[in-house]
């Protein structure tokens, strides 16, 4: 058990006393995404950012890349998430999965909302360019034609190519890393497609920034097993951002898995419970919460909500792989 210590103010963002660095703890559950709008973006896309302490943020925690902490806000974990991106394509990584699964990228109806996401997207792909050089053609493929047409046009300066999932030829030979953002399950054969391509002589890289390739509107069970065993199971989560009612679950690459808890004995403080090499599922999660609130001595609580949830998750994942 690790003795970081994080702290929470409410409603702000999270940071390591022991650096003095502030890294945003992003709260809230994961909602299935909604469908996408067209609408072209502002000039100046708003981006959500939550506020810092006083001086919390000096050289920011995040931008010691080496250790990849928890990111300052929302902007700075998507840059960290396409550093982690780059770092991986870099080393010789094919195909790389950035997962943030935060309520500001899942809200997608509320007004402003597309307009922020685009955005994120456009620092996300301009930093994945200056990370690996600004020498490799990137192209980046949007959900559909929609919104890659309006998109191309309102950023006539991006150093990067425009294409959907949709297109006749999304790929063209001289693209060497192929960026697909938020692609969905409607449209899986052509992600499906897309992939395969990029894998011929020679590979070239594929990232999947937050991919929603699952919906609960058609239903689990065979079709997400083999969802996982054949496509899924083929990518590198290199960025996971995932909210928890007591925590989170974070990975930055090459960094490990880790799982953050209340620190139920320092109200609005965060421990750093466990680092693995692999992501924890349902049952490493209900034993290391587990283990938490035994320690915490009956303080009800959150830990009872999180294992209740986790529990559940548990007996969901259990059965569908039957």
């Amino acid at each position: 058990m690790h003795s970081a210590i994080h702290r929470l103010p409410r409603g702000g963002p999270l940071y390591s006393e022991t650096s003095g660095n502030s890294a945003h703890l992003f709260q809230g559950g994961a909602p299935p995404l909604g469908p996408l709008s067209t609408s072209p973006p502002p000039p100046a896309p708003f981006i959500a950012t939550f506020l810092l302490p006083s001086g919390a943020c000096h050289g920011s925690a995040s931008r010691h890349f080496a250790g990849c902490d928890l990111p300052c806000d929302l902007e700075d974990s998507i840059r960290q998430s396409a550093r982690a991106s780059a770092l991986f394509v870099s080393s010789g990584g094919m195909r790389a999965i950035v997962e943030l699964l935060i309520p500001q990228l899942q809200f997608l109806d509320s007004e402003g909302a597309q307009e922020e996401l685009w955005g994120l997207t456009r620092i996300f792909v301009d930093t994945i360019i200056q990370e690996t050089g600004g020498n490799q053609r990137v192209k980046a493929i949007f959900p559909d034609t929609g919104a890659a047409a309006l998109l191309q046009y309102q950023w006539k300066d991006a150093e990067f190519g425009f294409a959907s999932l949709s297109d006749r030829k999304p790929v063209e030979d001289g693209d060497d890393i192929v960026v697909m953002l938020v692609p969905d399950y409607q449209m899986l054969e052509y992600v499906e497609k897309i992939a395969s391509r990029l894998s011929d002589d020679p590979p070239r890289p594929l990232i999947m920034w937050n991919p929603r390739l699952v919906s609960e509107d058609v239903g689990v069970g065979f079709n997400v097993r083999n969802l996982r065993k054949y496509f899924l199971s083929t990518f590198t989560t290199v960025y996971s951002m995932r909210p928890m009612p007591s925590g989170a679950i974070f990975r930055c690459y090459p960094g490990m898995w880790k799982v953050f808890y209340d620190d139920k004995d320092r109200p609005n403080r965060y421990r750093l419970a466990k680092e693995q090499a692999s992501r924890p599922d349902a049952t490493d999660l209900e034993q290391i919460f587990g283990e938490i609130a035994e320690k915490s001595e009956g303080k009800p609580s959150m830990f009872d909500k999180a294992l209740g949830m986790i529990s559940s998750m548990n007996r969901f994942m259990k059965a569908i792989s039957k």
